[in-house]
């Protein structure tokens, strides 16, 4: 008899075991060579390849000796202390760009490339955006203007103050300028000297300048909001076809008001608007119907508004006098004045913001100060509280699409403001 096969001894259970095993061996065989090829493709997507991320430069790299234009100073000065001849500056002032050469500035930088006692390269950085480089080529320069496109973002930045603005600001990452524009904007409703108060907050989207990689600047403010005890201002800046840019409320008017609600930089009020004070010197009861500002003599005083001078003179115990009509409803008064502009006269034209005159303390003053009236059809109005009026609103040409923009520049403010304060619930 013959013994049993191997099929009919083992079980059916093992059978099954063992191809259950087979199987898992053939596709361990197909797995593994496929995750070693994703495995290669994904390392040679995530690291480049060294040979295409360090190319060597098609030219070396120039090392410029450069020298910051100092007050006094001219090329040819510079070139002899060099010990180069002037024929190089001549053969650069040939070039197609030589005639920048002729307007060096101090903080502008120069740079020289000498071989051999010999100018074979030039460079003239006018700021960090444009310079100019002149070459040596067979016995000629040849030139070329490089100016750099600065990458531009937009941030945004908050506070609240505890001090002054200027810390404040500081304290939010904002820069000197962006903190001047700031002022600057809301100056016309917001008294930074006298009307600040604790609690006091602003908020910006403003424009930060990069060049490769590294912040260079910053740009405009282009939308910003403000709250001065208990009142909200906020600004948006629009700029029309021509590239003319102003600040606007969100309803189309200006910023800028027409007149300056402080005509010069003080150290404090000495004197406010009172119909019932007391003279400093008379010792009589005398109306005050101005403000004084006082400041230290020579401090110089702006025109509150466009308009014309009327007055240039003397004018008893209010000493040298300045009176600009704005109009035909407003006129400005400036009293105890050291002296006036040199352009001012009777019947000039001034700007808003113009120098017209300097502080002193002629007449009857106890000392250096700007006496400041304000006039409305003839009426003294006190400075410091009179509403005043605007300057012109956005064009009606243009106020539908500026009505779009405002609103969507206030939601993108507001965006960020109450997406924090989310954010932080």
């Amino acid at each position: 008899m013959y013994k049993d096969s191997a099929l009919e001894i083992l079980p059916k259970r093992h059978w099954i075991a063992l191809g259950l095993t087979c199987l898992f061996l053939a596709a361990l065989l197909i797995f593994i060579p496929v995750q070693q090829e994703l495995q290669r493709r994904t390392f040679a997507y995530q690291v480049p390849l060294p040979e295409k991320t360090q190319s060597k430069p098609d030219q070396p790299e120039i090392i410029w000796d450069m020298h910051e234009i100092r007050p006094g100073e001219n090329l040819a000065q510079l070139f002899k202390n060099r010990d180069l001849s002037p024929k190089s500056l001549y053969l650069l002032t040939q070039t197609e760009h030589g005639s920048a050469l002729d307007r060096l500035h101090p903080g502008d930088a120069i740079g020289f490339q000498i071989e051999n006692d010999e100018l074979i390269a030039f460079r003239l950085e006018k700021s960090l955006y444009e310079s100019f480089e002149f070459h040596l080529v067979d016995s000629k320069f040849n030139s070329k203007k490089i100016v750099l496109e600065p990458d531009t973002i937009e941030s945004f930045a908050q506070g609240t103050i505890n001090t002054s603005l200027f810390e404040t600001g500081m304290d939010a990452g904002l820069s000197n300028s962006v903190i001047m524009q700031l002022a600057s904007i809301f100056g016309w409703d917001v008294d930074f000297a006298l009307d600040i108060r604790e609690g006091d907050n602003f908020s910006l989207i403003y424009e930060e300048k990069y060049l490769d990689g590294k912040k260079v600047g910053d740009g405009d403010i282009l939308v910003a909001r403000f709250e001065n005890q208990g009142r909200s201002y906020t600004a948006v800046r629009y700029a029309d076809d021509s590239g003319y840019s102003q600040y606007y409320t969100p309803s189309g008017l200006s910023m800028r008001k027409a007149f300056l609600r402080t005509p010069v930089d003080f150290t404090r009020i000495s004197s406010r608007f009172n119909l019932n004070r007391r003279h400093p010197i008379l010792h009589k009861i005398r109306a005050h119907r101005g403000v004084d500002y006082a400041a230290r003599t020579g401090t110089p005083i702006k025109a509150a508004g466009d308009g014309k001078v009327i007055f240039a003179g003397r004018k008893g115990g209010y000493g040298k006098v300045l009176i600009l009509q704005h109009g035909s409803s407003y006129t400005t008064l400036y009293a105890h004045l050291n002296a006036f502009h040199r352009t001012i006269r009777r019947g000039k034209k001034v700007k808003q913001g113009q120098i017209v005159a300097y502080v002193g303390s002629s007449g009857l003053a106890s000392g250096p100060h700007l006496h400041y009236e304000f006039r409305v059809n003839g009426v003294h109005r006190n400075p410091l509280t009179v509403k005043l009026p605007h300057a012109r609103p956005i064009d009606e040409s243009r106020k539908k699409d500026f009505m779009h923009y405002a609103q969507v520049m206030v939601m993108r403010l507001e965006s960020h403001l109450y997406g924090d304060y989310f954010a932080s619930r």
